[in-house]
């Protein structure tokens, strides 16, 4: 298994506070799918993030929140 990070920007439908970080994942070695990618950082990181941004008075579904991959390598840190 490989260690990759990815630099991501995302951001959701209504919040007006935009995610910029990176997130860092395992895969066996080969092309990165960034759809695919894309879709584990929503669930892993961003859903997150925004419920915390928005406190309990707001739900935040996955489909209200767009990820851009800017940039994604092996990571050897």
């Amino acid at each position: 298994m490989t260690l990759y990070i990815a630099q991501f920007t995302a951001k959701h439908r209504i919040i007006q506070v935009e995610e910029n970080s990176v997130f860092l994942w395992r895969q066996e070695s080969g092309e990165i799918d960034t759809a695919m990618l894309g879709d584990k950082i929503k669930r892993e990181s961003s859903v997150h993030f925004f419920n915390m941004v928005a406190g309990n008075n707001y739900e935040i579904k996955l489909e209200d929140i767009s990820v851009t991959v800017l940039k994604a390598e092996p990571f050897n840190g």
